[in-house]
């Protein structure tokens, strides 16, 4: 990365981060996409079982992925303010967490998936399906935190489109392992729904294993000498990344960890009712890779402009990114209002479950639109190393204010299952204006040193 000076250059520079980071984001989105979406071909038991595996995974891998992300402003900052000799370190911490991170889930995820699921009360096949893709997916935990680590310090280097190459590998091998295993083609085993899984989880391996040679080998990644010399495990520098990490993790799971809670409890309505809510789920979560791709371009923008101590750049860089995504979420819109059908069409051939996908689509909207302001800005918050508030408004928004909401329309109201969705809008809606009061009184608290 470099200094900019003119707006001109700001947008420029904005852009050559911030594409390489949404087509990779996009493609990692498109690996859950096919996964529920192939599912889905194979039958309505298959995508329902997908949808809830998935449901209950994302939150979990997203939540702790937010942690390990904790490299990228540490990073940045230590590139803004010339000490890239510490980098190679800190990476290496982030290693270190990411295999105790992933021993945590293996042992706690084996004795909490069954009360889980029990919990529930799924149709015994859709329980099947989810346990045992859970356990599918389970194999690739260790390469997918691993590859979180590795992929934080790429971007924080800027170099964005490293990122977006190994990702782009990981699709093709994906949906292909995804053709053998869950139809059985080829003389592979017909696994169904649990195929997505074993897909899923031999995909991570490749794409952390392609980022380990990338950061071994090229540069600028060699010069910083990452991975050439062992680094034994640093408490202080577990505190360091835990201090940033755990307020990005967990903002990030009290968002993705909600809709995960609106699945268990729509799970007393009917199959097709659970598969087409997922199926508008998986669909509405492809279109949030915009605004979190902002997010996590303004985290590395930000946070390296307000390290080398240029706060008014670091104040603009924040104005252009969420300016962009609002605009964004507005086309977003627009193909969720007029695209709904075809957009049904692509998750099953059931007339029934696509009809209620488009239904739930319409809803999709209004959160769409919450996201494009409440996801830039905890990146602009992230870049200043401003964490725990956000933190503390997600988890008052989501679950104070956003589930219950819904919960109440949901059993009291004739709208059923669509009240979730309106405690959603609501709880979004509410985030979105908190974090942004929150971004304005950050900025102003610096603003006398910016004169």
């Amino acid at each position: 990365m470099k200094q900019t000076s003119s707006i001109k250059q700001k947008a420029g520079q904005f852009l050559h981060i911030l594409l390489p980071i949404l087509i990779t984001q996009i493609a990692l989105s498109a690996i859950t996409f096919f996964d529920t979406n192939m599912s889905g071909k194979f039958g309505t038991n298959d995508l329902a079982g997908v949808a809830i595996g998935t449901s209950l995974w994302i939150p979990i891998q997203t939540g702790l992925s937010g942690i390990l992300m904790g490299i990228t402003p540490i990073v940045s900052h230590l590139l803004g303010s010339k000490r890239s000799q510490d980098v190679a370190h800190q990476v290496m911490q982030g290693i270190w967490l990411s295999l105790i991170v992933s021993v945590l889930v293996l042992v706690l995820g084996g004795f909490a998936l069954s009360p889980i699921l029990n919990f529930m009360n799924l149709e015994p096949a859709v329980r099947d399906i989810a346990f045992r893709f859970l356990g599918a997916i389970s194999f690739g935990i260790i390469p997918l935190f691993g590859y979180t680590v590795v992929r934080s310090c790429i971007d924080a280097l800027g170099q964005t489109r490293v990122s977006m190459f190994i990702t782009l590998i990981a699709l093709p091998v994906n949906v292909g392992l995804n053709y053998l295993l869950i139809f059985g083609n080829f003389g592979f085993p017909r696994l169904g729904g649990v195929g997505a899984g074993v897909a899923s989880a031999i995909t991570y391996w490749v794409i952390f294993l392609i980022a380990l040679i990338f950061v071994y080998r090229a540069e600028p990644f060699r010069s910083l000498h990452i991975f050439r010399k062992f680094h034994a495990m640093s408490l202080s520098s577990f505190k360091e990344l835990l201090k940033i990490g755990v307020p990005i993790g967990f903002s990030i799971f009290f968002e993705t960890a909600v809709f995960s809670a609106v699945t268990l409890l729509m799970s007393r309505f009917d199959t097709i009712t659970i598969a087409a809510h997922q199926a508008a789920i998986n669909f509405a979560s492809t279109l949030y890779m915009i605004p979190l791709s902002i997010c996590m371009s303004l985290t590395i923008l930000v946070g390296f402009e307000s390290g080398s101590g240029r706060l008014k750049d670091a104040r603009q860089y924040g104005i252009m990114g969420i300016g962009t995504a609002a605009v964004l979420s507005l086309l977003t819109a627009l193909v969720l209002l007029f695209a709904g059908n075809h957009v049904a069409g692509l998750y099953s051939d059931d007339h029934e479950v696509i009809s209620l996908i488009q239904h739930f689509l319409i809803y999709a909207i209004f959160f769409q639109i919450s996201d494009a302001i409440a996801t830039p800005t905890q990146g602009v918050l992230r870049g200043y190393k401003d964490v725990n508030p956000a933190f503390v408004i997600c988890f008052i928004a989501y679950w104070v204010i956003g589930l219950p909401v819904g919960y109440l329309l949901a059993t009291y109201t004739e709208l059923g299952a669509y009240g979730y969705w309106i405690g959603l809008i609501t709880g979004l809606g509410i985030g979105a204006i908190l974090l942004l009061a929150r971004l304005v009184r950050v900025q102003r608290r610096f603003a006398p040193e910016k004169a």
